[in-house]
Parts: C-alpha cells; structure tokens; sequence
C-alpha cells in the first residue's frame, strides 16, 4: 500500500515537471542558503531529543541520560529513512531500550505523546499563516479548504490527547476494562500480555501528570517547530521564491500531516505532492515547486541517516535488528 501511495503521489506531483527546468532550478538555487538549511533542519532532531528527555522516564521515575536518548532519536529518524510503514518509530523506542533502563511500551507510547504535541503546535502554527493577509482565502488542496483540512486536524489531535489525559489520571479503571475485554475476546496467556503492554504504555503518559513538565514539553515543542520553519523559509530564499516567511507554517503543517500515510521509505512522494500543492496556493509553479521540494528533501535525508548509522553502530545493533524489533521481553 505505501509503495502504491508513493508511485501514485509521485506521479501527482512530477506530472507536467520539466526534469531539465528542475535541474536548472536547482543549479541557480543560492549554496550557502541551501547549506544553512540543512543545519537549521538537521537541528530539530538534537531538540527532539531534548525534548524527549522531559517525556521519557526510567522505571524508577528518574531523569534519564542524553546521549543515549540521542542515540535513539538519530536511529529512529535514520529507519524512516531506510525502512517502510515508519518504522522509526518502534526502532526508537527499541533503541531506547537498549541503551537505558525503560519498558519498551512506555518508550513507545511517550513517542505517541510527543506525535500529540507535534500535532496541536503544528496546527496552531499553520492557524498563523492562515489567518495572515498574505494567505489566500479561497485555497484547497485536493479539492478541500485548506482551513478544512487544520480544523479536522487539529480536532483529532486535541481528542487524542483529551482520552490520554483521562488515562494517565485514573488508569485503573481503563486498565481494569481493557484486561476484562482481553480475557473475554482472547486466551488467558495473550490477555495478560495484553495488560501488560497497556500498562507500559500508560507508564508512558506520566509526562501529563506534571503540569511543570508538560508545560516544558509544550515550549519545546514550539521551539523545535520554529527552527523547523525556519529551514522552510530560509530555503524558500535560497530558491529566490516570492513567499512570505508564516507560508514556512503552513508547508510544514502540510507535510507532518501528509507522511502519517503510508508510504516508502524516507516519505518519497508524499513530500514533494504535499510542497507542490502548498505551494500552488501561493501562486509557485509546478516546476519550481518540485525543484524546491527535491532540494530540500535530498538535502535534508542525508544528515539525520549518517548519524542514526553512527548512533546504530556506537550501539553495536544492526537495521535487521531494528526490522525485527519487538517488546519480546518488555
């Protein structure tokens, strides 16, 4: 299913591209603007981990080490390069269990709690472009408003993290439902394992509890979506394309939604369709639309694998392990 959503949004995006204009394109593009967005992007993912480190607690409830909490990050991001269906995401929290003392499920699940906080401040971002003279009121993508599109989004996202706060403040009683639908529906052995794995994975919204921390996750969060932008717009200047610095909200909103789909490794496809059809909103034609997105995607996709190799081997694991990777013995 992801290779057809990633040949069907390749073919979406390059249709009626001139390959040599692109090149052109790229070619003229400004070097040192290019190099700095690099390292403005390759930036976020010290931040994650930082930010992950706020999240993340031992099965004491102790602070955990940075390093090997980067270590984990860089792997993660590296195998949504190099692995299908986002397996960076369980080779993360894989990684993370290996190198410190936490459950499997709880490393699992404070990576969908900061998926819940990616979401919120991503559509909050994209609501400042919307909302600015610059943008266009009549915009679609697809044929949907694009303020549509934020809205549902946005509504998802403050769902989720609504039932995870009900969670994480009185797991018992989700705890006790979710092991009694377990024996109903499975044998004894697979619903104790079933209870067990939710646990860890309430384990993992204990971040919720503490209004300093969550606070904290919160400006993080903002912080790492800002530099993240602003590799958008500086990029934006290096192609000489007339856009205004909050479009860099509205792309990156478009985009971090647009690879929750299924799609090949290191979200070929969905990231170019989501460039071109943001910035078809702004008047950017097709070809420098994917002149753009090719540049900032090549660019961007070498950094974060090199240093998920050199985290994988400072860990002695290996992209078949992480293929592998399973709470086996969570």
């Amino acid at each position: 299913m992801g290779l057809v959503v990633t040949l069907g949004l390749l073919a979406w995006a390059l249709h009626g591209v001139d390959a040599r204009a692109v090149v052109d394109h790229v070619r003229r593009a400004s070097p040192w603007l290019l190099c700095a967005t690099i390292v403005i992007a390759t930036l976020t993912f010290p931040l994650r981990a930082l930010r992950w480190r706020l999240i993340l607690r031992d099965v004491g409830g102790s602070e955990l080490p940075l390093l090997p909490l980067w270590h984990a990050t860089a792997i993660g991001f590296m195998a949504n390069n190099l692995l299908p269906v986002r397996a960076g995401e369980v080779a993360r929290a894989y990684a993370a269990r290996q190198a410190v003392s936490v459950r499997f499920t709880t490393a699992l699940a404070s990576i969908g709690v900061e998926r819940v906080f990616d979401a919120l401040v991503m559509v909050g971002l994209m609501t400042v472009a919307l909302v600015a003279p610059s943008f266009p009121r009549q915009a679609t993508i697809g044929g949907v408003s694009v303020s549509r599109l934020a809205t549902i989004a946005g509504a998802l996202s403050v769902a989720v993290l609504v039932v995870a706060l009900l969670v994480v403040h009185r797991p018992a009683p989700w705890l006790a439902a979710l092991a009694s639908l377990a024996r109903t529906l499975l044998p004894a052995r697979h619903a104790d394992r079933v209870a067990h794995v939710a646990g860890g994975l309430v384990a993992g919204l204990e971040v919720l509890k503490s209004p300093g921390r969550f606070l904290a996750v919160v400006a993080w969060s903002l912080v790492l979506w800002l530099v993240n932008a602003a590799s958008f717009a500086v990029c934006f200047r290096a192609f000489g394309l007339p856009l205004p610095a909050e479009g860099a909200f509205l792309l990156q909103g478009i985009i971090g939604f647009g690879v929750a789909l299924p799609s090949s490794p290191g979200f070929i496809g969905v990231f170019e369709a989501a460039t071109r059809g943001t910035l078809a909103i702004y008047g950017i034609d097709a070809t420098r639309a994917v002149s753009y997105a090719v540049a900032y995607h090549v660019g961007t996709f070498f950094p974060i694998t090199l240093l998920g190799l050199y985290s994988l081997s400072r860990m002695r694991l290996h992209l078949t392990e992480l293929r592998a990777a399973a709470p086996v013995d969570d």
